[in-house]
């Protein structure tokens, strides 16, 4: 179901609706600065479970947790100043940053990496949901291979650097093509088209700063 929303003056109403389907583990999808993302509560261990099914990725690294504010990002990871500041100038904005996590971390996600990505997308629908949800929300890009069709593709993605590559024609561009994903409960759509662009991703984890996916934010900077 869609539901339609004015970025600048969203109902409040249609944000608790969402905060309630995200904490009995439902998805949704929702803009971001880039493309459409699907996204759970990282709190429902249910809605957990249902975006990597969705996903049927078994890499860690195709999740990402959406942040609306910095701080949040001490919550499951470390950062020293040099890093701490770099994120403060790129944020908000189309990057990922890979990040090693604090010990715990992995268990209360259900993680089995040292690291993680988080983001602090520059769009008003993802950081309201995330501030009615009261936590940040673990997501996936929404793209056309995850259409239960039955046509999967099984070869290797072509990659840039070290990471996959979602081609352009893979993603959507208006919130009624996301109807044709299975299991989504609500989408939450701008009236926008997006664009068909994914987040540079920068890998902080270790040493030098390094380009891991070159996408929508500029590196170097």
């Amino acid at each position: 179901m869609i539901e339609y929303v004015v970025p600048g003056n969203i109902d409040d109403r249609i944000l608790r609706r969402g905060a309630d389907l995200l904490t009995a583990g439902g998805l949704l999808a929702l803009p971001t600065d880039t493309s459409w993302s699907v996204v759970c509560s990282i709190t429902a261990r249910g809605g957990v479970k249902r975006l990597k099914e969705l996903s049927a990725e078994r890499e860690e690294r195709h999740f990402t947790l959406l942040c609306g504010r910095i701080s949040q990002f001490g919550e499951f990871c470390s950062m020293d100043n040099t890093r701490f500041r770099l994120i403060k100038q790129l944020t908000p904005g189309p990057y990922v940053f890979i990040l090693k996590t604090l010990l715990g971390t992995e268990k209360k996600l259900g993680l089995r990496r040292k690291e993680i990505g988080l983001r602090i997308p520059d769009h008003p629908v993802p950081l309201a949901l995330i501030g009615k949800a009261g936590a940040p929300l673990y997501s996936i890009t929404a793209k056309r291979s995850l259409i239960s069709d039955g046509n999967r593709q099984d070869a290797a993605p072509a990659r840039d650097g070290d990471f996959p590559v979602i081609l352009e024609e893979e993603l959507f561009e208006e919130g009624w093509e996301l109807e044709a994903l299975d299991g989504i409960d609500l989408i939450l759509d701008s009236g926008e088209e997006r664009q068909r662009v994914c987040s540079s991703i920068l890998d902080m984890s270790d040493g030098e700063v390094r380009l891991l996916r070159a996408g929508a934010g500029p590196w170097p900077v």
